[in-house]
């Protein structure tokens, strides 16, 4: 009974320091991808205030909830932070696009962006994110109600 109880608790174990694993080498590479890409995209940011700031905010959060939904895998929680990923990146894109119109002022001359079909298709990419993630937890619910679920007895 001891053996048994410490074969599991070793196993649990394994587990969750796999999971703690793969979601910290996951965390790593994304940050890996910014700091690759910021080598491309800092020429650009000397002329947009702002937006080192505003891209690292990003990054940050999205990482921290790709980390939690990593290491909450195998539980329905993991698609609620899936879900929420996806609830984020539609608000920041909003947020930070300004309803997908942007102007400012460069060297005299104003300068009017409408990047609004660009917003659209992202938001829509997003929802489609966010889809695919209720479905995923309707799908796991449905799958631990059947083998949890009454065995049903037939008549036959």
């Amino acid at each position: 009974m001891a053996d048994k109880k410490k074969n599991e608790f070793r196993s649990n174990l394994r587990k969750i320091v796999f999971k703690a694993l793969k979601a910290t080498i996951k965390g790593v590479l994304v940050y890996a991808i910014y700091f690759i890409a910021w080598g491309f995209i800092a020429p650009v940011a000397q002329m947009v205030p702002g937006l080192q700031a505003s891209l690292e905010a990003f990054v940050a959060v999205y990482v921290v909830l790709m980390v939690i939904g990593e290491f909450t895998s195998g539980t329905v929680y993991q698609y609620f932070f899936g879900a929420a990923k996806a609830l984020f990146v539609v608000a920041y894109l909003i947020m930070s696009l300004n309803g997908g119109i942007m102007s400012m002022t460069f060297e005299g001359i104003n300068l009017l962006v409408d990047l609004r079909l660009f917003l659209v298709i992202t938001m829509i990419l997003s929802l489609l994110g966010l889809a695919r993630s209720v479905i995923q937890a309707i799908n796991f619910m449905s799958e631990k109600a059947e083998l949890t679920g009454p065995a049903i007895i037939s008549s036959s």
